[in-house]
């Protein structure tokens, strides 16, 4: 039943190659960001450590 649950996006797969792996990735990263800057004063703060983190990806 869990194949038949989830066989569009089986098929997607080799369709277009694709998977939600950097995705993934991404959000254990700002997990992470989270967990280490418990103390953030505020959202500011939060979202440029983020944007500092991915500085790299974003400017390519």
């Amino acid at each position: 039943s869990t194949i038949e649950n989830h066989f569009e996006g089986i098929c997607n797969y080799f369709l277009h190659r694709t998977t939600s792996g950097v995705m993934s990735g991404i959000n254990n990263r700002i997990k992470l960001i989270m967990r280490q800057g418990y103390g953030f004063s505020n959202f500011n703060n939060f979202r440029n450590r983020v944007l500092a983190c991915f500085s790299d990806y974003i400017n390519l």
